[in-house]
């Protein structure tokens, strides 16, 4: 695909545009979808490929949002976002299905920091108009808080942490601290790995939420790039309870 354009939307979210004609036989309809994005090869002639949801999808161009990081944390996609130049091409992989937010529910609980925000944005502009949740959003400063199309019965309490990663248990207190109503509740978090598995301790093992009422995953890994962290996600997985 070509690069369209490419906009800071905030300190640490960098919103770049593809198109061209490469999105012509893309399926339409794929926002809150994934898509894997190839970044060069490694000294080892290995492939970089990195994950990124499609927070935006028109006829004719893609809207990603990369969440960025600085210094040694910035990784071969933040270089990439931050120095795209319209007219340059990359090869793009996918879409990959969306995980939304179950129709049905009485109750939404959401949580997620800045990777799952373009994902969150997407699901809470989904629901039901009558819908109502909670969802908790780490961020890394009070510049990164964006304007989201949620229902009004749906509470966004935005968390600012400077350094992702370094506070795992931050979301799932915050859905712990959600005096629930009775009825069925859905649970959705996506995060770093070591908050994802406290609120999977929450939402599954306390909660009891599972099956159509419960996704729940991780991104990223603190310290790890992205070849490494899927281990990691494969490793717990299968130390899971069947």
């Amino acid at each position: 695909m070509t690069v369209l354009g490419s906009t800071s939307l905030s300190p640490s979210m960098q919103r770049v545009t593809l198109g061209g004609p490469g999105l012509a036989d893309f399926p339409d309809g794929q926002q809150g979808g994934y898509v894997k994005l190839m970044l060069g090869e490694t000294a080892a002639g290995k492939r970089i490929i990195r994950t990124y949801t499609i927070r935006e999808h028109h006829a004719d161009r893609l809207e990603i949002d990369f969440a960025l990081h600085g210094g040694e944390a910035a990784g071969p996609a933040t270089k990439w976002a931050l120095t795209a130049e319209p007219g340059s091409t990359i090869m793009v992989g996918g879409p990959g299905a969306a995980k939304p937010l179950p129709g049905g529910h009485d109750f939404y609980l959401v949580a997620g920091d800045m990777t799952a925000l373009p994902a969150i944005g997407v699901n809470l502009a989904a629901l039901d108009r009558n819908a109502r949740g909670f969802a908790a959003i780490e961020v890394q400063s009070e510049g990164d808080i964006q304007q989201l199309d949620a229902p009004r019965g749906v509470e966004v309490q935005w968390l600012v942490n400077p350094e992702p990663g370094t506070r795992p248990d931050l979301l799932a207190d915050a859905l712990c601290a959600v005096a629930l109503p009775d009825g069925n509740i859905a649970g959705w978090a996506a995060c770093e790995f070591s908050s994802m598995q406290r609120l999977r301790t929450y939402l599954r093992d306390e909660l009891k939420l599972g099956g159509g009422s419960l996704y729940i995953s991780s991104y990223w890994k603190a310290g790890l790039i992205e070849d490494e962290h899927k281990l990691a996600k494969r490793e717990d997985a299968e130390a899971q309870p069947a």
